[in-house]
């Protein structure tokens, strides 16, 4: 079955068709600028050119018009109508308490996941639109909705309400629900199986490290912890995202600033984080050149980061009394030898040993500690729509 994985944000669309028989991606893509002029797609079909294409996109049902076309345009396309797409995936952001796993996307569906548009915004309005977008392009196309909150659903009370009053968890839902969760089940599942252990049997922290960062505690195949909170702001620090803050800085800011707290808010998501302690960037590699060139606050940043992810480890490891693999993975995870070399290097005392040969390498799934190295390490490339096709597929 050829399952089509959509990724929707408030003014991108991200898309894979996936054999699911093979695993295989026979084409993918992104419509960048929905809504905004100069929108356009990159359309890119298996062992196929990347290929640009200026068009306008009002809306997302516009841009998933598109990437239907160049699937099956007779040049490019890689299918030759749309009854060879078996059924649709949707990456949704937040599924609330409502959501503890996927589910076959209904009219009711549809309604639950607007209730949860006040815990994300930005996020699941898109989602939505992305979703009704399908149903009038595709109506008899089935469709699952796989959420990033709903692997952290088996956190334990006491790891996800916070310390205020009770009464805004039972009226508002004000609670820690964590994301990235498509992306630690399918590492730590991959980790298991590299391991050629149980999934079941391990204690597992994954560590997702990007622009977007997170970490995750997964003990015997469940989540137990997670770094961010009711929003994507809390845990690590970010590319532009603070992460942990005392909350008493917001009023302090505000006052100074003569600001509110919601511009404030803003100040925390979009300039903070890396960007902000570094002074001129979000992505880390330009962090990397500039600690090479000597860039004092760039190293600062750096140091910074890697600081707030041995915090978490560390105390992830206290929580399930243990750990038997550390998992890194997205952008920096994945490509960068140096953080990893930082986070492991305090972590001797359990008997971490990097093997330098295998760290060096990129692109790949590795185990990356030694043999006698008593907490195995590994890299593993995250592929958050292979995990939305199976879980498409599972259901369907």
């Amino acid at each position: 079955m050829n399952i089509l994985v959509i990724n929707c944000g408030s003014s991108s669309l991200k898309f894979q068709l996936i054999d699911s028989d093979s695993e295989k991606v026979l084409a993918k893509g992104l419509c960048e600028r929905i809504g905004i002029d100069g929108s356009r797609i990159v359309y890119q079909p298996a062992g196929g050119e990347k290929e640009t294409t200026e068009a306008p996109m009002p809306t997302h049902t516009e841009a998933i018009k598109l990437v239907l076309d160049s699937l099956i345009d007779a040049n490019k396309g890689v299918i030759k109508s749309l009854d060879e797409i078996g059924a649709v995936g949707h990456r949704v952001v937040h599924g609330g308490e409502k959501f503890a796993k996927s589910t076959l996307i209904t009219d009711e569906v549809i309604k639950a996941i607007e209730e949860c548009n006040d815990l994300a915004p930005l996020h699941n309005p898109a989602n939505i639109i992305g979703i009704n977008a399908c149903k009038e392009l595709m109506p008899n196309t089935p469709m699952v909705a796989v959420f990033d909150t709903a692997f952290h659903q088996t956190m334990p009370e006491e790891a996800y309400i916070y310390g205020i009053p009770y009464e805004y968890y039972e009226k508002y839902k004000v609670r820690r629900y964590g994301f990235h969760g498509t992306s630690h089940s399918f590492v730590s599942k991959r980790a298991a199986e590299m391991l050629g252990k149980p999934y079941d049997s391990l204690k597992t922290i994954v560590c997702h490290l990007g622009n977007g960062a997170s970490i995750c505690a997964v003990d015997h195949g469940k989540s137990v912890e997670t770094s961010m909170g009711m929003t994507p702001l809390e845990g690590l620090i970010m590319g532009t995202r603070s992460g942990d803050i005392d909350p008493a800085i917001v009023e302090f800011i505000a006052k100074k600033e003569n600001k509110t707290a919601e511009e404030v808010l803003k100040i925390l998501n979009k300039e903070s984080g890396v960007q902000g302690i570094s002074g001129f960037t979000s992505d880390f590699r330009d962090i990397e050149e500039g600690i090479e060139k000597g860039n004092k606050r760039a190293k600062l940043a750096m140091d910074v980061f890697a600081h707030r992810v041995v915090r978490y480890v560390g105390a992830y490891i206290a929580q399930m009394n243990g750990v038997d693999a550390i998992v890194f993975t997205a952008g920096l995870g994945e490509n960068d030898k140096t953080i990893r070399e930082m986070v492991c290097s305090h972590l001797e005392f359990l008997g971490v040993k990097l093997d330098d040969a295998q760290n060096s390498k990129r692109g790949e799934d590795l185990i990356v500690s030694t043999d006698d190295s008593k907490v195995k390490v590994l890299v593993i490339p995250t592929n958050e729509e292979l995990m939305i096709a199976r879980d498409t597929l599972a259901l369907i």
